[in-house]
């Protein structure tokens, strides 16, 4: 019998058994199924994985260890493409990383330099464009080239004391138009953030923001910077090679925040933390790659989302973290985890024949209670939630708000476990008078049936490092589903398809002949073409 088989067998046996009962049958619960790494505590206690499941789940993860030591060892285990996956040199500024035989590290440690020595040029006023000081930047990417920036500049700005940031990704007109109104041209830098320097969505909005600068100042070129590994392309925009910052194909979009990509990053908070921000993350590589599977914070997370998906058929997966800051997290793991391990075929191309990746989706802690938690506590379908909450806050004089939001944090996943019975809700609309009938329907809408699953990760300060911690714990946590699911997490052919019909749906909202769309297309473009006649 495989292993998958003997989990659904396990968790069938668990029957109606509530995760308060796992509580009540073993005292030390809490501390057991909780993993903790450099500061960083996983409680995984509010779950209905016990002792049983849990080495069940540790045989899935057998596979791991020779994957995981395949990666950090340059072996292309990205095989649809034929690349090494080395994001993780990125943050590695120490030892040497081979790829095919060849250190890749002396290159990766000077473009580290040009980052720094560009960004403190911006900063102190060095680079002054042609307005005499640099006071805004704009980055103009897409997918993993603005998500990540984007996501930690605002994670971290309480260190943000560069010149202000902007990030502009949608190919919608509103996106830049909104975010260049106001901005003086001769004052601002633009970074255009594109591997390939060909993704349409980005080079469109370049091209606006050309437009935009020439219009004001006699050498737009000169106000622009680009990460690109197409040096040609930025040659022929004018871009001078000291401000083109490339990285190899062995960095994929969603991982490179690492590198060049975290260059608006770097320039809004400085290279000293920002070179903290890589440390947490290197830090947490030598955890998952040291600490024994049991005890492994990545690997852990891993399972308890596989527990939760694979087994027991839960579609989505709320990622909630009580910290305004970090507002952009889940749409940073949205695509983190479900543009890397979305998948349907395995390595060999074979069907699945478990499901892939959850449905990935939050939103910060309290603004949720007020909208979603409605449905997590009382619909129909079992939302497991990942809590993320810090020890301390970064505002002393704010201690009381913080500790507001602790509680309601802790609240939360206790509320979601314990929930409430109908006959505790009888109790509650008896003290309000009721009785008979009409008790009986209020009891029934107050009723909460808990047992629903939750995981916290409890950090102590939102800082650069511990930043750094939390980004690389889920890239990690990632990689681990994609090992037990036998997927390559670190392709996205699911990405192409549609932006290759894109380029042949233009031509026909223009009116012109594009044959081999389907009626419902050919309809909308039609009223489409009639609406803005």
């Amino acid at each position: 019998m495989s292993i998958w088989s003997r989990l659904q067998d396990h968790r069938k046996s668990q029957g109606a058994l509530r995760i308060e009962a796992l509580f009540a049958a073993d005292p030390d619960r809490a501390a057991g199924f909780s993993t903790s790494a450099e500061g960083l505590v996983l409680d995984w206690s509010k779950t209905m994985i016990d002792a049983q499941a849990r080495e069940l789940l540790l045989e899935l993860a057998a596979p791991v260890p020779e994957r995981r030591e395949a990666m950090f060892a340059g072996q292309r285990i990205n095989e649809t493409e034929d690349r090494a996956v080395l994001h993780t040199a990125l943050r590695n500024l120490g030892a040497s990383v081979s790829v095919d035989g060849q250190d890749v590290m002396p290159e990766v440690r000077a473009t580290h330099a040009r980052m720094r020595a560009f960004a403190d040029a911006v900063r102190d006023g060095s680079f002054a464009g042609q307005g005499g000081k640099i006071t805004d930047v704009i980055n103009i990417g897409i997918g993993g080239s603005d998500l990540g920036p984007a996501m930690a500049t605002r994670a971290l700005s309480p260190w943000h004391d560069g010149p202000r940031l902007h990030f502009v990704s949608n190919v919608d007109g509103a996106d830049i138009a909104d975010t260049l109104k106001g901005l003086d041209p001769a004052t601002t830098l633009v970074i255009f953030a594109s591997k390939t320097f060909t993704t349409i969505e980005t080079m469109t909005n370049a091209r606006t923001a050309l437009d935009w600068m020439a219009a004001s100042v006699t050498q737009p070129a000169q106000q622009f910077a680009a990460l690109s590994s197409a040096t040609a392309r930025t040659a022929e925009w004018g871009i001078d090679a000291a401000r083109v910052f490339g990285f190899e194909d062995w960095v994929g979009g969603r991982y490179s925040m690492w590198g060049p990509i975290g260059l608006s990053l770097m320039i809004a908070i400085g290279p000293e933390q920002f070179d903290r921000f890589l440390a947490g993350g290197a830090a947490m590589d030598r955890h998952f790659r040291q600490a024994p599977l049991a005890e492994n914070l990545p690997v852990i997370l891993a399972l308890v989302g596989i527990w939760h998906h694979q087994v027991c058929g839960y579609g989505t997966r709320a990622v909630l973290p009580y910290d305004n800051r970090l507002g952009r997290l889940p749409a940073y793991l949205q695509q983190l985890e479900m543009e890397s391990n979305g998948k349907r075929v395995a390595m060999d191309g074979s069907e699945l024949t478990v499901p892939s990746g959850p449905v990935v989706w939050g939103e910060p802690g309290t603004n949720g209670q007020h909208a979603f938690y409605q449905l997590i506590h009382q619909g129909t379908a079992v939302v497991p939630c990942e809590f993320i909450i810090a020890a301390r806050g970064h505002e002393p004089e704010l201690a009381h708000h913080h500790l507001l939001l602790i509680a309601n944090c802790l609240a939360q996943s206790e509320a979601l476990m314990r929930g409430r019975s109908l006959d505790e809700a009888r109790v509650l609309m008896q003290a309000k008078g009721l009785s008979g009938a009409e008790l009986e329907r209020q009891a029934r809408h107050r009723v909460f049936p808990g047992n629903r699953p939750s995981t916290t990760l409890l950090i102590s300060e939102l800082d650069p490092y511990t930043l750094g911690q939390i980004v690389a714990l889920y890239e990690h946590r990632v990689f681990v589903e994609g090992v037990i699911l036998g997927i390559n997490s670190f392709d996205q052919w699911g990405v192409e398809l549609g932006k290759e019909l894109a380029l042949k749906v233009a031509p026909l909202l223009e009116g012109k002949p594009a044959p081999g769309h389907d009626p419902s297309t050919e309809q909308l473009a039609q009223l489409i073409r009639d609406a803005r006649a």
